[in-house]
């Protein structure tokens, strides 16, 4: 993520997508590879396999129901491709959060480089502290509702 694009931006590029079904992990990547836009030059596969992968090595669940799927390396080549897709799931799933929670919610971080992946998280942790933010994800807001909460909070 180029220092000048904001959260707001790249939720914008990634997307909203509601009703994600899957009783694991692996499935609901599974499922959300089959939807969510991805760059020209990146297959389902390479997708799917790279936030399995990670997942395989700790849990992306943070608690309050969220997670934040994301490859353990960048996966991108362009900065203009980065984005953060807003998953809600169609039924939460145990992910082995540190609050053991059911996460409902994932924010899958697609970025091109380690600096632009830390920026994106950390911007995401300081919002998730925000009860506004967190009731907003609750009640399955939408992304323009989101956004227009991410320039208020």
């Amino acid at each position: 993520m180029s220092e000048n694009v904001s959260l707001s931006d790249l939720l914008l590029r990634g997307g909203l997508y509601e009703g994600i079904t899957g009783n694991t992990p692996e499935e609901i990547y599974a499922n959300l590879s089959k939807q969510v836009s991805l760059p020209q030059d990146m297959s389902a596969d390479v997708f799917y396999n790279a936030l399995c992968a990670r997942e395989k090595v700790l849990t992306t669940a943070v608690g309050n129901g969220v997670a934040m799927p994301h490859a353990r390396t960048p996966v991108l080549k362009r900065p203009e491709d980065e984005c953060v897709a807003i998953c809600y799931l169609e039924k939460p799933i145990d992910m082995g959060a540190p609050d053991g929670r059911g996460v409902y919610v994932m924010f899958v971080l697609m970025t091109c480089s380690p600096q632009s992946h830390l920026r994106t998280i950390s911007q995401l942790a300081r919002f998730l502290q925000k009860k506004e933010f967190r009731q907003a994800l609750e009640n399955h807001a939408s992304l323009s509702e989101i956004v227009t909460l991410l320039h208020t909070l």
